[in-house]
């Protein structure tokens, strides 16, 4: 780790014990994420934490969104949409754990395949919001999204999202869009993890019947 992370972690935990938020179970690698996301700034960093905290106590008391808590049909109110998504990233997160322990610098790497969207169905402030969800509260989670098969009508509307979205989000998306590009995505990604639908050789696995035996069911 560099010096001056030492430092600024150093720092972030003493501002955050001053205004009663204990750091203790939190390690350095997940403090540097939130400093990471506001630039090395000691005040931004912290009241991100602070805020994602709350947060977390808040919507997820317990640490987790078990298996058996998330709804099998959505339904229309986005408290369940926002229980699913948080069950989804946690359950994804934590299937990178080494030994059943988070490290704290998990990250996460996303495909966004546009094929069957179509102008009347496009939600950007369905995107502005779901991007805004991440950068909030799970700061430099994501190390790559990949956006495949843009429609021509999506250009435009995916330069007013970008408009809403930070800088350092904006250059985690990758747009897929000719042979050579995709032949990097393959690569990348890794063959034995993409499905035959993108150049792969993997097989498809719901999140539902994936089991993670240190995330409870």
């Amino acid at each position: 780790m560099e010096k001056n992370h030492e430092t600024a972690i150093t720092q972030m935990r003493k501002s955050l014990e001053k205004i009663g938020i204990s750091t203790q179970n939190y390690n350095d690698a997940t403090l540097l994420r939130f400093l990471i996301a506001r630039s090395i700034d000691i005040e931004k960093a912290t009241k991100m934490f602070a805020e994602w905290k709350r947060w977390r106590d808040e919507f997820v008391p317990l640490g987790f969104i078990p298996d058996s808590e998330v709804p099998d049909e959505l339904g229309d109110e986005k408290m369940y949409l926002q229980e699913y998504v948080v069950h989804l990233l946690d359950k994804t997160i934590s299937s990178s754990f080494k030994d059943g322990k988070e490290i704290g610098n998990e990250k996460l790497v996303a495909i966004l395949d546009l094929e069957k969207i179509s102008y009347k169905n496009v939600d950007a402030r369905g995107f502005i919001i779901g991007f805004q969800f991440l950068q909030a509260y799970y700061p430099e989670r994501l190390a790559k999204l990949y956006m495949l098969n843009m429609p021509w009508f999506f250009v435009r509307v995916w330069k007013m999202i970008s408009y809403f979205l930070e800088k350092a989000s904006l250059e985690k998306v990758i747009i897929v869009s000719n042979e050579e590009q995709r032949k990097d995505f393959v690569q990348q990604i890794g063959e034995d993890t993409l499905t035959v639908d993108y150049g792969g050789r993997g097989k498809l696995v719901l999140v539902q019947d994936v089991t993670i035996n240190h995330f409870p069911a």
